[in-house]
């Protein structure tokens, strides 16, 4: 059993080496979609992920499209403050599929666009000058709703 996330373009080693330290904790896989804004052994991004790098179950990817291509199919949801649900208006499943985009920029709007029934939002002030939450907190937040709902599978 095993969620995923799937990192799209991402651009700040420390969010992508603590969104890695979530995926070994919980056996998530973490996908990486390049164009990547840092080497993957960038030494900030081993210190965000520590010592838990060999735990990480990592696939890489060339492109939003080679990964839309190999998972043709799968379940996704978009995460976005563009999303029209809340994340936990889902009921996610095993092998579910989570997307976040560059921490600048976010998934691509036509990429949102053709997939606006699975977009999901993380609720947050309409009075706040914040574009959004921190990407490895994003992430955590949706992670652990769906690791909750699925009754933590293989965790204690």
């Amino acid at each position: 059993m095993a969620l995923h996330i799937v990192l799209v373009e991402p651009e700040i080693p420390p969010n992508t080496g603590n969104i890695s330290r979530s995926c070994a904790a919980t056996g998530a896989v973490l996908h990486l979609v390049k164009p990547l804004g840092f080497s993957i052994d960038d030494k900030s991004l081993k210190r965000a992920g520590l010592d838990y790098w060999q735990y990480v179950k990592l696939e890489v990817h060339e492109s939003l499209d080679d990964f839309m291509s190999e998972y043709e199919g799968r379940r996704m949801y978009l995460a976005t403050t563009k999303g029209g649900r809340l994340y936990t208006d889902v009921e996610y499943r095993d092998e579910d599929m989570i997307l976040f985009g560059r921490e600048t920029a976010g998934l691509p709007r036509d990429f949102i666009d053709a997939h606006k029934e699975s977009a999901v939002r993380i609720p947050m002030s309409e009075d706040t000058r914040l574009r959004s939450l921190n990407l490895s907190n994003s992430a955590n937040i949706i992670l652990f709703e769906a690791l909750r709902q699925l009754g933590f599978p293989e965790l204690r």
